[in-house]
C-alpha cells in the first residue's frame, strides 16, 4: 500500500481486523508446500457442521507476473493473474471462474502518494463497471466505491467513507449500501511493545432502524502468542488464542458464547496453518 491513503477497502480495516479477523466456529486446516520449480501449493479443508469443504490453490510467480489457480470441491476453477508494476504505481489483475463464462473481470489499480484508485470491468457484453478511489494522505483520507450495471442501467453500489489517522489512533466513518448503512469505527494502540490495542465499531441500519455495537481488544502474551476478545450489544462474546509455533505456522483456538442464552452450548473453532 505504500505511504499513501491506500484503497477504499483500507478505510476502517485496522478496526475490522481487530474485531473480526481469525474468529471462527469451524475447524480449518491449511498447509502450504513449495515444489522444486517454485510453485506454491496450498491445500485447505474446512469442516462446517456435517459439511466438509476443501480447495487446492497453486501459485506461480515469474518476474512481475503472479498466477493463482484454485479448484474447490464443487469443481470450480478460479484463476487470478496479477501483473505488478507494468508502469510505476500500477497493478493489473485479471480473474475468472470456470465454468461461469460471465465471471471474467479485469481490474486496474493505481497507488500514488496522495491517491489510490481501482477500476474494474466485467468481461461480458453488458458488464458491471466498478470504480473506487481514495484521496488524501497518511493523516486524512476520503474515498468512494461505486458500481454500475450497464445491463440494468442502474447503480448497484454507492459507498462513501473517510478516515483519520495519527500515531496511535485510527477513526473512520463509512456510508454503505446506497446510504442505508452508516458505520463508525475506532482503533487505538495502547502499547506498541505488546501490540495491545482496543477497537470498536458502531453500525446503524436506516431501513431496519437497528444498531450493532462491537468492542474488542488484543494483546501479545509473548512475541509468538496473541489473545483477542470481543463482545457486541446482542450478548455475543468471543475470544481467541493464536500461537505461532514456528515461523509462519499458526494455531488458532476461538470460542463464542451467547451470554443472553446461557443454555446454548458455546461454539468452538480451530484453525491450523502450516508453512515450511
Amino acid at each position: 500500500m505504500g505511504k499513501g491513503p491506500g484503497l477504499y477497502s483500507d478505510i476502517g480495516k485496522r478496526a475490522r481486523d481487530l474485531l473480526y479477523r481469525d474468529y471462527q466456529s469451524d475447524q480449518k486446516f491449511t498447509i502450504t508446500t513449495y515444489s522444486p520449480t517454485g510453485v506454491a501449493l496450498t491445500s485447505t479443508g474446512t469442516k462446517k457442521g456435517e459439511l466438509f469443504l476443501a480447495d487446492i490453490n497453486a501459485q506461480l510467480k515469474h518476474k512481475y507476473i503472479t498466477t493463482d489457480f484454485k479448484v474447490d470441491t464443487s469443481s470450480n476453477l478460479f484463476t487470478i493473474v496479477t501483473i505488478d508494476e507494468p508502469a510505476p504505481g500500477l497493478k493489473a489483475i485479471l480473474n475468472f471462474r470456470v465454468p461461469d463464462q460471465r465471471s471474467g473481470k479485469l481490474e486496474v489499480q493505481y497507488l500514488h502518494e496522495h491517491a489510490g484508485i481501482s477500476s474494474s470491468i466485467g468481461l461480458t457484453a453488458n458488464p458491471i463497471v466498478n470504480f473506487s478511489g481514495v484521496l488524501g494522505n497518511t493523516t486524512l483520507a476520503f474515498g468512494s466505491d461505486v458500481s454500475f450495471d450497464t445491463k440494468e442501467g442502474a447503480f448497484t453500489k454507492c459507498n462513501f467513507g473517510a478516515s483519520f489517522t495519527n500515531a496511535d489512533l485510527i477513526a473512520s466513518l463509512t456510508l454503505n449500501d446506497k446510504g442505508d448503512t452508516l458505520s463508525a469505527s475506532y482503533y487505538h494502540t495502547v502499547s506498541p511493545l505488546t501490540n495491545t490495542a482496543v477497537g470498536a465499531e458502531v453500525t446503524h441500519g436506516f431501513t431496519t432502524n437497528e444498531n450493532t455495537i462491537t468492542v474488542g481488544t488484543q494483546h501479545l502474551l509473548d512475541p509468538l502468542t496473541t489473545v483477542k476478545a470481543r463482545v457486541d450489544n446482542f450478548g455475543k462474546a468471543s475470544a481467541l488464542l493464536q500461537h505461532e509455533w514456528r515461523p509462519k505456522s499458526l494455531i488458532t483456538v476461538s470460542t463464542e458464547v451467547d451470554t443472553k442464552s446461557i443454555d446454548k452450548s458455546a461454539k468452538f473453532g480451530l484453525a491450523l496453518v502450516l508453512k515450511p
